[in-house]
């Protein structure tokens, strides 16, 4: 049986920008083994897989060595695939259920907007080895359900970083989000994200991580609508919006390669 399958480019309205995430459509879910072996073989940061259900989709998300509990990217990257294909229609709310509850994706112009839950962080003990790996010094360290946010004193400081991967990888977390004010007034703060434990050195855009910056950069900016970078190598804008326990999460996607996986 041939399965569809997509390379879509997530967080840009540009190919080879962003962060690419397979999307693979299946008729029902296959063993987490064989799941696990399209992505590795994809080896991107994230491949979403999809079944249909009567009132919407189960979706789930896997990285090169493990399944994830939340992605962003792939989940903006899977409602651009079911609307541009015509599985989902072009004016409804696509209702996805996952390892996170029940997550929401609908058009808001030319935008994607994800509604995902609010994930704070708290302040927190930098963990052994975890600066010396970044190689940077800290102003805020705090720490969510699943990564360590460090706040560091400019964005220069955090363009400049080059993380000791061998030595990140010992931080018994899932991530770790670097973050700063933005020099640049289009914007209001960057980041970057690393999660070598996850098989993954450097994540280009990460729509999670934007569920702590969010909540992160509206207490201290006070408002509730910010536009943020990620300053990776290929780099991704994010529309952050926060309302009570829930981050808005707006971005665009373009599909760079279309096909067939072999099953």
């Amino acid at each position: 049986m041939a399965l569809p399958l997509f390379i879509v480019d997530a967080f840009t309205e540009k190919p080879f920008l962003g962060n690419p995430a397979a999307v693979c459509i299946l008729p029902a879910w296959k063993a987490p083994h064989w799941l696990q072996s399209v992505a590795a073989e994809m080896n991107l940061s994230e491949t979403a897989f999809l079944v249909q259900q009567p009132n919407g989709f189960d979706l789930r998300w896997f990285t090169p060595k493990t399944e994830a509990d939340l992605c962003g990217h792939a989940t903006l990257a899977s409602a651009h695939v079911l609307w541009q294909e015509g599985i989902a229609k072009a004016d409804e709310e696509i209702r996805f259920s996952t390892k996170s509850g029940i997550l929401n994706a609908c058009r808001q112009g030319d935008d994607i907007e994800l509604n995902f839950p609010l994930k704070p962080e708290e302040p927190a003990e930098a963990p052994p080895g975890l600066l010396e790996a970044l190689g940077v010094q800290a102003k805020y360290i705090g720490k969510n359900q699943f990564d360590y946010l460090v706040e560091v004193e400019s964005e220069a400081a955090l363009r400049g970083m080059t993380p000791d991967f061998k030595r990140l990888v010992a931080v018994p977390v899932r991530g770790i989000i670097v973050t700063s004010r933005s020099a640049d007034s289009t914007f209001d703060f960057v980041s970057r994200f690393f999660a070598p434990t996850c098989g993954i050195d450097e994540d280009p855009v990460t729509g999670s991580s934007h569920c702590c910056l969010g909540n992160f950069w509206s207490k201290r900016l006070g408002k509730s609508e910010l536009v943020a970078y990620q300053a990776s190598a290929r780099g991704g804008v994010v529309k952050v919006r926060v309302t009570k326990d829930r981050a808005f999460l707006g971005g665009r996607a373009v599909i760079v390669t279309k096909g067939e996986l072999v099953d």
